[in-house]
């Protein structure tokens, strides 16, 4: 089994709030990263994805192409979006890295799987000291 991570970035705005919970609420909640008014991070997207590789190519999949899914699948929908109000794969979760983990999982796993590549892990890093990972 070949295993085979590749890291994009993208700048993406948030606010983690519960709908139906006031402002203070969510503020106990959340703490500043409730700040109605929003607030950003540059993220840190790796993605990995494993097979067998081909023999006769020497991959099992091509570095490219997956790159090329993540960009479209992805990076094109967060990079420099408010993520709760533009990226249609976040409508109506709280916006939490592990939710945008979960989210950027379900967005890739069947492309990918069409490319021949099974995804093993989607690690987000918020800032350089918090990351997620996530393994469906």
């Amino acid at each position: 089994m070949i295993y085979l991570t590749r890291r994009e970035r993208f700048s993406s705005a948030h606010r983690m709030f519960r709908p139906g919970l006031s402002d203070d609420e969510n503020m106990k909640i959340y703490g500043k990263c409730s700040n109605p008014n929003w607030h950003g991070h540059n993220y840190v997207l790796k993605v990995t994805v494993k097979g067998e590789m081909d023999h006769a190519t020497g991959y099992f999949m091509n570095a490219t192409r997956l790159k090329e899914i993540m960009k479209e699948k992805v990076v094109e929908k967060l990079d420099h979006r408010n993520m709760n109000l533009e990226t249609d794969f976040m409508a109506g979760r709280v916006a939490t890295t592990e939710n945008l983990a979960i989210a950027i999982w379900n967005e890739l796993k069947a492309p990918l799987s069409a490319e021949g590549a099974t995804l093993h892990c989607v690690r987000v890093e918020e800032t350089e000291n918090n990351y997620v990972e996530y393994y469906g």
